[in-house]
């Protein structure tokens, strides 16, 4: 099983260590990074394996939905079959 997280905002340090610290914390594997600068603007998708989560993957999410909140990011998790749903032309 297989999650896509993706991260928006303000470049700022620290950002990709925060959000796999979390993920480590979690038994998630991240497996794929692709991070761009902009300017000043952040973006990242990060495809994890999920399958040894440890926990509720809605409480994973919010973790790291709190972690965008106090850092000024937005921060998504989802399944990667609705992340692929989503993107079907």
């Amino acid at each position: 099983m297989r999650a896509v997280i993706t991260v928006i905002g303000k470049d700022t340090v620290g950002i990709l260590a925060k959000v796999t610290g979390i993920c480590a914390e979690a038994n998630v594997n991240v497996m794929d990074v692709t991070q761009t600068i902009v300017q000043d603007l952040f973006a990242m998708t990060m495809l994890t394996d999920i399958s040894g989560l440890q926990g509720e993957f809605g409480a994973f999410s919010d973790k790291l939905t709190n972690l965008g909140t106090s850092m000024n990011l937005q921060i998504h998790v989802m399944h990667e079959d609705i992340f692929n749903s989503m993107h079907r032309i």
